[in-house]
């Protein structure tokens, strides 16, 4: 008998309910045939506290689930030990706080075959919970991807969340996550942009989107600023991390970085005095601007990688 097709991976930490809600929206796919599917949970607790989840969800699979404990914190260690378990010739990422529409899957397969794309991304829309009022725009958006209108080939690449990759694609197919992003994420740039150098080709699916519904404990101003902060360091950091490294690149950035911060934070203060509602919009771009600046190593955020009590 063949092996599967595409292998569903979807990582784990301590979300009982968003994992519960994930597997189910990947049992739901339609327009995909069952018998080339397989799903993919990681667990990346110190403990396997998600193996009785993914028991109780094996009796309602359609298609085979494998569970895999990694122990050792931190994102790309949890995505690599995916890797290492899957076993299709597709890799297709879902977060466990995201919930795919029954036609995502099949939006994802249907657009690498029509672009012969390496990876497939599509959108991703946040959704807050309704006891949350304050800064709701600005917390949804902040949790979305949005991209082109029209599916096609692009130059630029998105995170791994709600994605499909070819495996053979990747340069390493069993460990292709870099260990030095375990705890300040960013390892699925690292990857992509590797890829994107490579030639690597990448397309968008517009109607291959999902639903993310971010923790509580997320919702809040102090989290995702401080994440536009970490995002930020990004392409100051890519540069410094090129070999050799971009240093003209990392002083561009740092001075565009500056610009930024200055603009964006004075208008963010005028904003918060007058209480205009778009002043979370205008903090985040400002955050985004300081991470450009400061993105060396004291002033590197973790928001992965952190073990949790068993």
């Amino acid at each position: 008998m063949a092996g599967p097709r595409v292998s569903i991976v979807i990582p784990t930490q301590r979300r009982p309910a968003g994992l519960r809600r994930a597997a189910l929206s990947a049992f739901r796919q339609t327009g995909v045939d069952a018998g080339e599917l397989e799903l993919v949970v990681v667990d990346n607790d110190v403990g396997p506290s998600a193996r009785p989840v993914v028991e109780a969800l094996r009796a309602q699979a359609p298609f085979p689930v494998a569970y895999v404990h990694e122990p050792e914190p931190g994102v790309a260690n949890a995505r690599n030990a995916a890797l290492a378990r899957a076993t299709g010739a597709f890799i297709a990422f879902l977060d466990d706080d995201e919930e795919a529409p029954e036609g995502w899957l099949a939006a994802l397969t249907q657009a690498q075959a029509r672009y012969e794309a390496d990876v497939v991304f599509g959108p991703v829309r946040g959704r807050a919970p309704p006891g949350v009022g304050k800064h709701r725009a600005y917390l949804e958006q902040f949790f979305s991807r949005e991209g082109p209108a029209e599916a096609g080939v692009i130059d630029r690449y998105y995170g791994c969340g709600d994605s499909l990759v070819r495996r053979a694609a990747l340069p390493d197919p069993e460990r292709p996550f870099s260990n030095l992003r375990n705890h300040i994420g960013g390892e699925d740039d690292l990857l992509f942009a590797g890829m994107k150098a490579a030639g690597a080709r990448f397309a968008w699916a517009p109607e291959a989107w999902v639903w993310e519904d971010p923790a509580p404990s997320r919702l809040s101003l102090r989290y995702t600023v401080a994440r536009a902060f970490a995002y930020g360091q990004g392409p100051s950091s890519a540069c410094a991390a090129a070999n050799p490294p971009d240093r003209l690149g990392v002083a561009r950035w740092m001075a565009v970085g500056l610009g930024q911060a200055a603009a964006f934070g004075l208008l963010a203060a005028g904003k918060w005095l007058v209480g205009a509602p778009d002043f979370a919009f205008t903090l985040d771009r400002a955050a985004r601007g300081l991470g450009k600046t400061l993105w060396w190593g004291p002033f590197k955020l973790s928001f992965y990688g952190l073990r949790s009590a068993a």
